[in-house]
């Protein structure tokens, strides 16, 4: 008997080792989770006669994750919307899971020569929702054209740095910038960015992106719970 109690000491011993260095190393965390980016947005983000592949929110996550940027990026671009149809469908477009927005709406307001006041005042309501969901926002803005008349261009353009100002916005000045007017970067109707056009606006807007995605993570730090002091 006394022989056996020999045997099982050094098993106890080791099993009770095993457990301790479990709990002296701390409490085991979960992985975090991607960053989870919704490009809210019209036809220049849903990827208008474009395979999903070759849409904006697919080449951005896609040059992202070549960056070593572990990232989901939502398309969320309706053809055709405009600045009050974007807030429209704010609430159902934009998931619980959210944690930035990257906002390219308004090209269909100047295209049709809608109040430019208006729609500035839709971008302002759809900042605001997202303000108050704690979302980091890129405002990316766009160019009225010029056959609209200079006020009107003028009162257009000035829309996207006064939102961001007034909201302390990452501002994109313009979502087609090296893009727009280059027949070998757009479609045939002369507007919309072929794949080739998409990866240049990827390539142009991503140190933004990569500003928004900081401030994603300065968010999570701040929200993470404090690691527990070791004990001696």
């Amino acid at each position: 008997m006394k022989a056996r109690r020999g045997r099982l000491i050094p098993f106890a011993a080791s099993i009770l080792a095993a457990v301790t260095l479990v709990f002296a190393s701390g409490p085991v965390f979960a992985e975090p989770s991607p960053p989870v980016i919704v490009a809210l947005g019209d036809s220049l983000t849903a990827g208008y006669q474009l395979p999903q592949a070759e849409a904006f929110p697919a080449q951005l996550q896609e040059a992202l994750e070549a960056r070593g940027q572990k990232v989901e990026v939502v398309n969320a671009g309706v053809s055709g919307d405009t600045a009050a149809g974007g807030l429209s469908r704010f609430d159902w477009a934009v998931p619980e899971n959210a944690d930035a927005i990257i906002l390219e709406l308004g090209a269909n307001d100047a295209l049709r020569g809608l109040s430019p006041a208006e729609a500035k005042a839709s971008l302002a309501k759809i900042i605001e929702q997202a303000k108050a969901r704690d979302l980091p926002v890129l405002l990316a803005g766009m160019e009225a054209p010029r056959n609209m008349g200079k006020d009107y261009v003028e009162e257009f353009h000035a829309i996207y740095p006064a939102l961001a100002e007034q909201y302390d916005l990452i501002l994109y000045p313009f979502f087609l910038d090296g893009v727009a007017m280059d027949d070998t970067l757009t479609l045939s109707d002369g507007m919309h960015p072929n794949g080739d056009g998409v990866a240049k606006i990827v390539d142009g807007i991503m140190p933004k992106v990569e500003e928004l995605l900081g401030e994603v993570r300065a968010q999570r730090e701040a929200s993470a719970p404090a690691s527990p002091s070791p004990k001696l």
